[in-house]
């Protein structure tokens, strides 16, 4: 079902029949991580990966959009990961989930943007900030067929450009999720210390203000009090 250039990573688990909290906890002692295989119309199917292997797999990006194929007794499950419970304290992985997918399966997934070029962009040379907007895209795609990431260019953009899903080229057969037509994904935005001085410089008329009024109304009070000149 793979494609040449999707990667594959083959990883062997364990089937587990007990699920009760005592035998987790027994699992996790012993260097396990519980976790479920479930969907394409079959039934779910509980299993324990070693905690060092999962460890080494989270410790590269992209693991909830690469595709695995887990051997369970002797037989292989194609599948990808769908969440990954961790410690609160420890992060340390508790539970995972897999979902089975076939050539015919669709599935949604966030693929991670990445921004290239920005000594290229007159904007940031100048001292403009990039300001993202999404870190990751969400579209529907085969499993086969996950896009590892999407590169935006920065070249030529200047300050206040903005950069609009519209400027991401979407590979074939890879749908958008988002119900926003042209969406902001990111900005070059102004310099912090320009905005400081443009902020000064508009707040400057409106102090301004309050402190000629009172000056204003004491000119007539004060011709008023002025003696009159004698005759």
């Amino acid at each position: 079902m793979a494609k040449k250039n999707i990667e594959v990573i083959g990883v062997d688990v364990k089937s587990r029949t007990k699920t009760t909290k005592g035998a987790i906890a027994i699992l996790r002692k012993d260097g396990f991580v519980p976790a479920v295989v479930y969907g394409n119309n079959q039934e779910p199917l509980t299993v324990a990966m070693e905690q060092k292997i999962l460890a080494r797999l989270l410790e590269k990006s992209g693991f909830t959009t690469t595709l695995f194929d887990l051997e369970i007794n002797g037989k292989k499950h194609r599948v990808i990961p769908r969440a990954v419970q961790f410690h609160p304290v420890t992060d340390i992985p508790l539970h995972v989930d897999f979902l089975r997918v076939s050539e015919h399966t669709r599935i949604k997934v966030a693929i991670p943007v990445s921004f290239v070029n920005a000594d290229k962009s007159p904007g940031i040379k100048r001292g403009g900030t990039l300001n993202i907007v999404h870190h990751t895209i969400k579209v529907s795609c085969a499993p086969d067929n996950i896009p590892p990431k999407f590169e935006v260019n920065l070249e030529g953009l200047q300050i206040n450009d903005a950069i609009h899903i519209g400027m991401v080229e979407l590979p074939e057969g890879v749908k958008m999720l988002s119900k926003e037509e042209n969406y902001t994904i990111a900005t070059i935005a102004v310099p912090s210390a320009v905005r400081s001085e443009k902020d000064a410089a508009a707040a400057a008329p409106a102090a301004a203000a309050p402190a000629a009024a009172p000056a204003a109304a004491a000119a007539p009070a004060a011709a008023a009090k002025k003696p009159e000149a004698k005759k």
